[in-house]
Protein backbone atom coordinates (compact mmCIF):
# COMPACT_ATOMS: atom_id res chain seq x y z
CA UNK A 1 0.00 0.00 0.00
CA UNK A 2 1.58 3.19 -1.24
CA UNK A 3 -0.43 5.42 1.28
CA UNK A 4 1.04 3.28 4.26
CA UNK A 5 4.36 4.41 2.70
CA UNK A 6 3.37 7.77 2.74
CA UNK A 7 2.06 7.91 5.85
CA UNK A 8 4.89 5.81 7.47
CA UNK A 9 7.74 7.93 5.59
CA UNK A 10 6.42 11.14 7.49
CA UNK A 11 6.25 9.29 11.03
CA UNK A 12 10.13 8.55 10.58
CA UNK A 13 10.79 11.44 8.91
CA UNK A 14 8.76 14.12 10.63
CA UNK A 15 7.37 17.00 8.51
CA UNK A 16 8.02 17.57 4.82
CA UNK A 17 7.27 18.69 2.06
CA UNK A 18 6.52 16.49 -0.93
CA UNK A 19 10.31 16.38 -2.76
CA UNK A 20 11.16 14.80 0.40
CA UNK A 21 8.59 12.50 0.97
CA UNK A 22 9.43 11.06 -2.64
CA UNK A 23 12.87 11.04 -2.12
CA UNK A 24 12.12 8.54 0.96
CA UNK A 25 9.73 6.78 -0.70
CA UNK A 26 10.90 6.27 -4.16
CA UNK A 27 7.49 7.49 -5.36
CA UNK A 28 6.80 10.34 -7.41
CA UNK A 29 5.62 13.80 -6.40
CA UNK A 30 2.27 13.44 -8.31
CA UNK A 31 1.60 9.68 -6.21
CA UNK A 32 2.75 11.20 -3.37
CA UNK A 33 0.51 14.02 -3.19
CA UNK A 34 -2.31 12.00 -4.45
CA UNK A 35 -1.72 9.89 -1.60
CA UNK A 36 -1.16 12.76 0.77
CA UNK A 37 -4.85 14.06 -0.19
CA UNK A 38 -6.46 10.39 0.56
CA UNK A 39 -4.51 10.50 3.70
CA UNK A 40 -5.76 13.91 4.84
CA UNK A 41 -9.44 13.30 4.04
CA UNK A 42 -8.92 10.40 6.43
CA UNK A 43 -7.68 12.89 8.94
CA UNK A 44 -4.32 10.90 8.84
CA UNK A 45 -2.11 13.83 8.06
CA UNK A 46 -2.52 17.38 7.80
CA UNK A 47 -0.67 20.39 6.09
CA UNK A 48 0.64 23.37 6.79
CA UNK A 49 0.50 26.12 3.41
CA UNK A 50 3.50 28.78 2.69
CA UNK A 51 6.90 28.45 1.88
CA UNK A 52 8.16 27.00 4.80
CA UNK A 53 4.57 24.68 5.01
CA UNK A 54 5.04 20.76 4.56
CA UNK A 55 2.51 17.46 5.65
CA UNK A 56 2.70 15.94 8.88
CA UNK A 57 0.30 13.13 11.03
CA UNK A 58 -2.20 13.86 13.17
CA UNK A 59 -2.36 12.40 16.38
CA UNK A 60 -4.70 9.90 14.66
CA UNK A 61 -1.96 9.60 12.15
CA UNK A 62 0.91 8.01 14.84
CA UNK A 63 -1.60 5.87 15.76
CA UNK A 64 -2.48 4.38 12.26
CA UNK A 65 1.09 3.95 11.36
CA UNK A 66 1.65 2.34 14.86
CA UNK A 67 -0.96 -0.44 13.80
CA UNK A 68 -0.37 -0.88 10.18
CA UNK A 69 3.25 -0.83 11.16
CA UNK A 70 2.70 -3.62 13.77
CA UNK A 71 0.55 -5.69 11.43
CA UNK A 72 3.01 -5.37 8.51
CA UNK A 73 5.63 -7.18 10.63
CA UNK A 74 3.47 -9.58 12.09
CA UNK A 75 2.48 -10.54 8.26
CA UNK A 76 6.06 -10.43 7.25
CA UNK A 77 6.92 -13.28 10.50
CA UNK A 78 10.50 -11.35 10.94
CA UNK A 79 10.48 -9.59 13.79
CA UNK A 80 13.15 -11.36 15.49
CA UNK A 81 15.24 -11.15 12.18
CA UNK A 82 14.29 -6.80 12.34
CA UNK A 83 15.36 -7.54 16.31
CA UNK A 84 18.78 -8.52 15.27
CA UNK A 85 19.95 -6.25 12.49
CA UNK A 86 18.66 -3.86 15.29
CA UNK A 87 21.13 -4.73 17.57
CA UNK A 88 24.02 -4.79 14.58
CA UNK A 89 22.86 -1.14 13.90
CA UNK A 90 23.51 -0.01 17.34
CA UNK A 91 26.74 -1.43 17.28
CA UNK A 92 27.70 1.33 14.52
CA UNK A 93 25.19 4.02 15.74
CA UNK A 94 27.84 5.57 18.30
CA UNK A 95 30.60 5.59 15.32
CA UNK A 96 28.72 7.51 13.13
CA UNK A 97 27.56 9.62 15.46
CA UNK A 98 31.38 10.58 16.27
CA UNK A 99 31.90 10.52 12.39
CA UNK A 100 29.45 13.24 12.05
CA UNK A 101 31.15 15.14 14.92
CA UNK A 102 34.22 14.94 13.30
CA UNK A 103 32.85 16.21 10.56
CA UNK A 104 31.19 19.59 12.15
CA UNK A 105 34.38 19.92 14.91
CA UNK A 106 37.96 19.31 14.57
CA UNK A 107 40.66 20.24 17.07
CA UNK A 108 42.57 23.25 16.46
CA UNK A 109 46.00 23.94 18.29
CA UNK A 110 44.42 21.90 21.29
CA UNK A 111 41.03 23.32 21.01
CA UNK A 112 37.68 22.57 19.28
CA UNK A 113 36.75 24.60 16.34
CA UNK A 114 34.03 24.37 13.60
CA UNK A 115 35.35 22.86 10.68
CA UNK A 116 35.41 25.06 8.06
CA UNK A 117 36.24 22.08 5.60
CA UNK A 118 39.50 24.28 4.26
CA UNK A 119 41.39 20.83 5.04
CA UNK A 120 40.67 18.88 2.50
CA UNK A 121 43.23 16.09 3.82
CA UNK A 122 40.97 16.20 6.62
CA UNK A 123 37.40 15.56 5.37
CA UNK A 124 39.08 13.04 3.07
CA UNK A 125 40.21 11.22 6.37
CA UNK A 126 36.39 11.34 7.95
CA UNK A 127 35.12 10.51 4.49
CA UNK A 128 36.85 7.31 4.39
CA UNK A 129 36.27 6.36 7.72
CA UNK A 130 32.48 6.66 7.30
CA UNK A 131 32.63 4.85 3.78
CA UNK A 132 34.23 2.38 5.87
CA UNK A 133 31.25 2.40 8.23
CA UNK A 134 29.03 2.47 5.39
CA UNK A 135 30.48 -0.98 4.08
CA UNK A 136 29.74 -2.19 7.08
CA UNK A 137 25.89 -1.03 7.52
CA UNK A 138 25.23 -2.57 4.03
CA UNK A 139 25.12 -6.35 6.01
CA UNK A 140 22.71 -4.57 8.21
CA UNK A 141 20.62 -3.18 5.63
CA UNK A 142 20.65 -6.45 3.56
CA UNK A 143 19.46 -8.34 6.32
CA UNK A 144 16.29 -5.56 7.07
CA UNK A 145 16.00 -5.36 3.55
CA UNK A 146 15.47 -9.21 3.74
CA UNK A 147 13.05 -9.16 6.26
CA UNK A 148 10.92 -5.96 4.88
CA UNK A 149 11.65 -5.02 1.65
CA UNK A 150 10.19 -1.30 2.32
CA UNK A 151 13.84 -1.32 4.30
CA UNK A 152 15.30 -1.55 0.82
CA UNK A 153 15.04 2.31 0.42
CA UNK A 154 17.24 3.22 2.84
CA UNK A 155 20.41 1.65 1.12
CA UNK A 156 19.85 3.56 -1.80
CA UNK A 157 19.68 6.47 0.39
CA UNK A 158 22.70 6.07 2.24
CA UNK A 159 24.40 5.09 -0.53
CA UNK A 160 23.55 8.17 -2.51
CA UNK A 161 24.09 10.56 0.20
CA UNK A 162 27.71 9.09 0.38
CA UNK A 163 28.78 9.54 -3.37
CA UNK A 164 27.46 12.79 -3.51
CA UNK A 165 29.29 13.56 -0.06
CA UNK A 166 32.66 12.09 -1.73
CA UNK A 167 32.21 13.81 -5.26
CA UNK A 168 31.78 17.34 -3.29
CA UNK A 169 28.95 17.88 -2.14
CA UNK A 170 29.84 18.20 1.49
CA UNK A 171 26.80 19.09 2.93
CA UNK A 172 25.49 15.53 2.44
CA UNK A 173 27.37 14.46 5.36
CA UNK A 174 25.35 16.06 7.71
CA UNK A 175 23.64 19.05 6.74
CA UNK A 176 21.25 18.43 3.95
CA UNK A 177 17.91 16.72 4.41
CA UNK A 178 19.01 14.35 2.48
CA UNK A 179 22.63 13.81 4.34
CA UNK A 180 23.90 10.49 5.46
CA UNK A 181 22.93 11.37 8.68
CA UNK A 182 19.32 11.91 8.44
CA UNK A 183 18.88 8.87 6.45
CA UNK A 184 20.34 7.47 9.09
CA UNK A 185 18.36 9.16 11.63
CA UNK A 186 15.42 8.01 9.53
CA UNK A 187 16.36 4.76 9.66
CA UNK A 188 16.89 4.49 13.69
CA UNK A 189 13.37 5.87 14.16
CA UNK A 190 12.24 3.45 11.90
CA UNK A 191 13.33 0.61 13.65
CA UNK A 192 12.24 2.07 16.49
CA UNK A 193 8.75 2.12 15.64
CA UNK A 194 8.57 -0.97 13.67
CA UNK A 195 9.67 -2.69 17.17
CA UNK A 196 7.73 -0.81 19.15
CA UNK A 197 10.57 1.01 21.25
CA UNK A 198 9.77 3.69 22.51
CA UNK A 199 12.55 6.83 22.12
CA UNK A 200 14.18 7.87 25.11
Amino acid sequence: MSNSLVLHALRCGGFAGLARVSEATGLSEPDVESELIDLAVAGLVTRVPGDFGGWGLTEAGRDEDARRTSEELDAAGTRSAVAKAYDEFLVLNPELLDLCTAWQMRHVDGAAALNDHTDSAYDARVLDRLTDLDQRADAVCADLSAAMARFQRYRTRLSGALARAKAGELDYVTDNLASYHTVWFQLHEDLLVTLGIPRH
